[in-house]
């Protein structure tokens, strides 16, 4: 699978995937890695109704995802996979799925204390050690970014500010 984008964004599938990240990434595929949402059949069916017949839609825990993404190329198909939190995105790259960039999309921290980095980004302490140990550990560019058309902003820059 050529992953075009990889993503946090806890409303997982919305308008901004399917009506600007599909059409910049030339994506036909996304990739739903959440182990809320597998095997829950009424949120499934939910995130497969809206998204187009022409676009592939893969609904899976992270576990599996992680010891099993490369099972799912198809013809050097692209898609987007999405992760409903920082901790499972993590939590797969631990797991086995490597990948260099990472896009911050929308996150509500589950932390009291969390801090507003942007309008649509709220990140906890768990959110930002989380974060920190992609950059460490994997050396992966972590943009912060609800749509392509939005200049991508560090996440270090902005942990910077809240670290002070």
């Amino acid at each position: 699978m050529d992953i075009a984008l990889v993503r946090v964004d806890n409303r997982l599938i919305h308008g901004q995937i399917l009506e600007a990240w599909l059409p910049f990434t030339g994506a036909s595929r996304i990739v739903v890695v959440d182990d809320r949402v597998a095997g829950d059949f009424f949120h499934e069916s939910v995130i497969r109704m809206a998204v187009p017949d022409s676009v592939d839609v893969i609904i899976i825990s992270v576990e599996e995802f992680a010891r099993n993404y490369a099972d799912y190329a198809v013809n050097g198909q692209k898609a987007i996979v999405l992760f409903g939190t920082i901790a499972d995105v993590l939590r797969a790259y631990k797991l086995g799925f490597k990948f260099n960039r990472l896009n911050i999309g929308n996150v509500e921290s589950g932390d009291e204390c969390g801090q507003s980095c942007s309008p649509s980004v709220v990140l906890g302490k768990n959110d930002i050690d989380d974060l920190l140990t992609l950059l460490n550990l994997a050396g992966v560019h972590i943009e912060m970014r609800r749509v392509p058309r939005e200049t991508a902003v560090n996440i270090m820059d902005i942990i910077k500010k809240v670290a002070n």
